[in-house]
């Protein structure tokens, strides 16, 4: 009994922690929000024990802060945070565009076209939320039609740093729009078995997301260290 009410809590806290994150990188728990054990334990219907583990889970990724005798904080953004998870996300993902470049799995392929044209349709419509499911859907893909589907999880963690800020950059089909063209270019030179031109327009992707980060910072200081 005790193992089972054992892999009950750890299962329970996996979400909590998922769920915890989402809202985070969302920001519908804004930067600076002190969160309370015992609140999230009542409004998620779970006792304190998984609350603890979820929250340890995100301090582990830097998303939140516990405070000897202050409690937790959801940390602010911070833009030496976000250029170290560029910067590793560009060393991977140009990884990967250059292999998928080299030898790409055919039905992965069928997959991201079908993603490129939901997104490009969210774009049009300013649906930012369901643009950014579909713009991580479509990394994944390509790491799992290049056959290495670890590359992706492995920016997993870090790349919640610059989520955060692309919630208050994305809004408005101006704004989607040039990424969708963006996946498209990476793609047509996947098509085209070029690995070093997809691995430029990797990173000339990856360089765009942050393109306007100094404005953003300027009208929310709020949000940001």
């Amino acid at each position: 009994m005790d193992a089972i009410n054992a892999a009950a809590q750890g299962s329970a806290a996996h979400r909590l922690e998922a769920e915890l994150r989402r809202a985070i990188v969302a920001l519908e728990l804004k930067p600076g929000t002190r969160l309370s054990e015992q609140e999230i334990a009542v409004r998620h219907g779970v006792s304190r024990q998984p609350v603890r583990e979820a929250l340890i889970g995100l301090a582990r990724t830097r998303l939140v802060e516990i405070l000897p005798q202050r409690g937790t904080v959801v940390v602010k953004i911070s833009v030496k945070k976000m250029m170290e998870a560029r910067f590793v996300r560009e060393a991977v993902e140009c990884a990967v565009a250059r292999r998928a470049a080299e030898a790409f799995d055919p039905m992965a392929r069928q997959r991201i076209g079908d993603l490129i044209d939901l997104q490009e349709k969210t774009a049009r419509r300013g649906d930012h939320v369901a643009f950014q499911r579909y713009d991580e859907m479509f990394h994944a893909a390509l790491a799992d039609g290049a056959g290495c589907p670890l590359a992706w999880e492995a920016v997993g963690d870090i790349k919640a740093h610059m989520d955060r800020a692309c919630h208050l950059t994305l809004p408005g089909a101006d704004a989607m729009l040039p990424l969708v063209a963006q996946h498209q270019a990476i793609m047509a030179a996947i098509d085209a078995r070029d690995p070093d031109g997809a691995a430029a327009a990797m990173r000339r992707h990856l360089t765009e997301i942050l393109r306007t980060l100094p404005k953003v910072e300027a009208e929310h200081p709020e949000l940001f260290e």
